[in-house]
């Protein structure tokens, strides 16, 4: 009897089963459904999820815009009073838009960026490839993080290109630093061959030939050519430099004594020994060839060697002083 007793819903009053109206206050009575399970009330979009969802798109715009630094690109992001209010959950909808947008003006600047970064990379391959160095995967590597940034997978896109980046100068680096070495071994003949110091190689052979290695990409082996024939070099510098700077001085302080000027070839000398006393060896021998192209006026060490050589303690037996006809200067 108790499943069909009813009550009304704006009086409260019982209400026989199967009554159209309540017999209280004549309020009409809406047919009654079988009782069905408590559902559970649904979550609100502006609660925990919305701001996790929220802090994902700011989180990845953050990664974005560090990642494309090197591209020189401003990624956009909200202001901090933005992110408050959004944060707050009013109007969740409207700012899901909002980051929507600005994650796609930041694919366009990245996107576009990558295009004229790709250009340039292309340029450095087609350099580091005329050397033989393999750069076949850094070309694929290319091409895909282009594909990612269009498809809209801007952080793969960042991160192929944050590799290809890296590979790329790494083997440009490489590269630089055997040319560099390469030419400042060729440079440090080359003024020991105008000093008349015996050098290891002839320098304009040792040259091309170590070029055609370069060209070949034996970044190794060539290398450790140039440190062997570096440290030949700076052997043979050690044994000579100290007798040929003391010589120099001799002569130039007979010059001076002559009533010669000698103030520039004093400088250039001082210069000289003071890289030869801190181990600059390079520095020593390209100040003293310095010194010898000065080509002084007649009266100087040059034009006075032939006629009075100097004496003294100072000069080594068979061996002659500076002279410099055509920029050379003592032979050993």
């Amino acid at each position: 009897m108790a499943d069909l007793i009813h009550r009304c819903v704006q009086c409260g009053s019982t209400v026989p089963a199967g009554a159209a109206n309540c017999p209280v206050c004549d309020a009409p009575i809406a047919a009654h459904a079988p009782p069905s399970p408590k559902a559970a009330p649904a979550v609100p979009l502006s609660g925990m999820a919305e701001r996790e969802e929220l802090e994902r798109h700011l989180t990845k715009l953050r990664q974005w815009a560090i990642a494309a630094q090197s591209l020189q690109v401003q990624v956009p992001q909200l202001p901090s009073w933005a992110i408050e209010f959004a944060s707050s959950g009013e109007t969740p909808e409207a700012w899901r838009e909002v980051l929507h947008g600005v994650e796609r003006i930041a694919q366009q600047r990245i996107l576009q960026a990558l295009d004229a970064w790709a250009q340039q990379a292309q340029s450095r391959l087609r350099r580091l490839e005329a050397y033989s160095v393999d750069s076949r995967l850094e070309r694929e590597e290319i091409d895909d993080a282009l594909h990612a940034a269009r498809s809209g997978d801007v952080t793969r896109a960042l991160t192929a290109y944050q590799q290809v980046a890296r590979v790329v100068a790494l083997k440009e680096r490489h590269l630089d630093q055997a040319r560099e070495e390469l030419e400042k071994l060729v440079s440090l003949l080359r003024d020991m061959r105008a000093l008349d110091i015996p050098s290891p190689e002839e320098p304009q052979e040792l040259a091309a030939e170590l070029e055609r290695e370069l060209r070949r990409g034996r970044l190794a082996p060539l290398k450790q050519r140039l440190r062997e024939l570096q440290a030949e070099a700076q052997g043979e510098l050690k044994e000579i430099l100290p007798a040929l700077v003391e010589r120099w001085g001799d002569v130039l302080v007979q010059n001076r004594n002559d009533g010669l000027r000698v103030d520039r070839e004093a400088a250039t000398l001082a210069r000289a020994a003071r890289a030869l006393s801190r181990g600059n060896l390079e520095i020593a021998v390209r100040e003293l060839r310095r010194l010898v192209n000065l080509r002084p006026s007649a009266g100087s060490p040059v034009a006075r060697e032939e006629e009075e050589p100097p004496t003294g303690s100072s000069q080594t037996p068979g061996r002659p002083l500076p002279r410099n006809g055509d920029g050379e200067g003592p032979p050993r």
